[in-house]
């Protein structure tokens, strides 16, 4: 019947189609299935294959193929699989070496090995470590750290095969102890040539010529302290004195410890101590390779107080003790100078002052006048442009501005007096700015006058030509009102000591007049 063979049609038409959906979900779980007995036969593949070595590069490869490694310590020449590029085969990083002795892949560098510390850094990618308290070694340098490591750099050594490959940098006490090589010449100092002179005979000489100082039975001294007021120089004298020795040290570069003494001091039992080991430690590194190193203790009262003062805690009970016994090992050494200042030195315990310690002691004064100059000089420069109504040569311009603020300066008039102090025995007196005159002050006056200079003539769109007197006046009274307003302390007897005023009597009163 031809409906009944229409409805067959559709029941075939219907069974075709739901076996077409059949199939494809078929042939969807067979490829799944597929993929799945892949990936166990990859896994079992695997499994049964031999443990890959890892190895250490050597050396960067020469031949195509090839490659110089250590493996288990062992220095050996394996091939290099076509799929692995040369470049990438740089000192110090790992591969895997295959069951067929074949490097068949880049790792990294390692991440865990023994810390050292660099002495002195050698040709052709190498350098002279210590290994803690038991020696020195030469080492292999890994690519990153060629031409980017200093003596004294802290660096991973992965021990096997003898490379450094990595920088460590050691927290607080590391930055405390970078040196520097500083480049502060005598020449910028002004006013202190006596000073200078004295230091410059007991430093420089046993330094320069060390076999006359044998011949005649001399050491060279320990260390110096540059007492005085604040801002009159002891800083850059410790850095000159470096500056010095590197020039007269047959090229070898000096280095400079800098060591704020507030910065050293800890609430934790001990850790001051242990930085102040580090600290000489540091030194001795840098000063086996001959390099001329200075530590400078800036603020040193703040350490190394008269112990039992009850001034602070005591922590100096213990402080000072590790100091002497740093300071007395220094003499075993060479080319290592102690340099502190302080301008408190009454603070400072008596045995670290002791000849055999510090054994030049200098005192930094206030500088005069005429050494006030000097220092204007110096801190004005060259290249400053000089406005001059009156006179247009640079030479003469200069000359005007200097004797101008002499001038100033040495005035005792209502505008220069800075404080009122009040004598013990009843007397008072005036002080003015020339009786507190410093280094710091004289290069504070010139930078507010060309920050001043600098403001008139965006200002004025460029008619303002230079540095006038106009500036430096207004920058010098400045200076005196915010010293005057500075300076002064509850305690009249420590303003005194810290200020250097210094009257034969006690001052019990200080009043600021500003």
């Amino acid at each position: 019947m031809p409906g009944a063979s229409g409805e067959q049609l559709q029941v075939l038409k219907s069974e075709v189609t739901s076996l077409r959906g059949k199939n494809k979900r078929l042939s969807v779980a067979l490829a799944a299935a597929r993929e799945q007995l892949v990936a166990i036969h990859q896994q079992l593949a695997d499994l049964v294959n031999p443990p890959a070595t890892v190895a250490v590069i050597a050396e960067n490869p020469d031949k195509v193929g090839q490659v110089r490694l250590y493996l288990n310590g062992k220095p050996m020449v394996l091939r290099v699989h076509p799929d692995v590029k040369p470049e990438h085969l740089q000192v110090g990083i790992e591969v895997l070496v295959n069951e067929e002795m074949v490097v068949s892949k880049v790792l990294t560098y390692p991440r865990t090995g023994t810390l050292v510390q660099v002495g002195e850094i050698i040709s052709q990618g190498r350098a002279l470590v210590r290994l803690g308290n038991t020696g020195t070694e030469i080492v292999s340098l890994a690519a990153p750290l060629i031409g980017k490591i200093e003596v004294g750099d802290s660096l991973l050594l992965e021990a096997r095969s003898g490379i450094a490959v990595q920088k460590v940098q050691r927290g607080e006490v590391e930055q405390l102890l970078a040196p520097q090589i500083p480049n502060v010449s005598y020449k910028k100092i002004g006013g202190l040539e006596e000073q200078i002179e004295t230091i410059r005979d007991a430093v420089e000489l046993p330094f320069t010529h060390p076999d006359l100082y044998r011949r005649f039975g001399l050491r060279a001294p320990k260390g110096i302290l540059l007492y005085g007021p604040p801002g009159c120089g002891k800083t850059l004298i410790a850095k000159a004195v470096a500056t010095s020795l590197g020039a007269n040290s047959q090229g070898k570069v000096s280095y400079f410890l800098s060591i704020k003494g507030p910065e050293l001091l800890s609430k934790f039992v001990g850790e001051t101590e242990r930085q102040i080991r580090a600290i000489f430690s540091r030194a001795r590194q840098l000063a086996s390779s001959e390099h001329p190193v200075v530590i400078f203790f800036d603020e040193m009262e703040a350490l190394f107080r008269t112990r039992g003062s009850g001034i602070s805690s005591d922590v100096e009970t213990m402080i000072v003790p590790q100091l002497l016994s740093e300071i007395d090992g220094v003499e075993e050494l060479s080319n290592v100078m102690v340099i502190g200042a302080s301008n408190r030195e009454d603070m400072i315990d008596p045995a670290v002052l002791r000849p055999g310690r510090l054994d030049v002691r200098v005192r930094i004064e206030r500088p005069t006048l005429e050494q006030a100059g000097q220092i204007f000089e110096i801190h004005l420069g060259h290249e400053v442009p000089i406005g001059n109504e009156e006179e247009k040569s640079p030479g003469v311009g200069r000359k005007q501005l200097r004797e101008k603020l002499l001038a100033l300066l040495a005035e005792e008039s209502v505008r220069t007096q800075i404080y009122e102090v009040a004598y013990e025995n009843g007397k008072q007196e005036i002080v003015y700015a020339h009786s507190l005159l410093s280094g710091a002050m004289i290069a504070s006056i010139v930078e507010r006058a060309k920050k001043a200079a600098i403001k008139d003539s965006l200002k004025n769109q460029g008619k303002v030509d230079g540095l006038t007197f106009s500036h430096v006046e207004r920058a010098a009274e400045e200076e005196i009102r915010e010293t005057a307003a500075l300076g002064a302390s509850t305690d009249p007897g420590e303003w005194a000591r810290t200020l250097g005023v210094r009257r034969g009597m006690r001052i019990v009163d200080v009043r600021s007049l500003q």
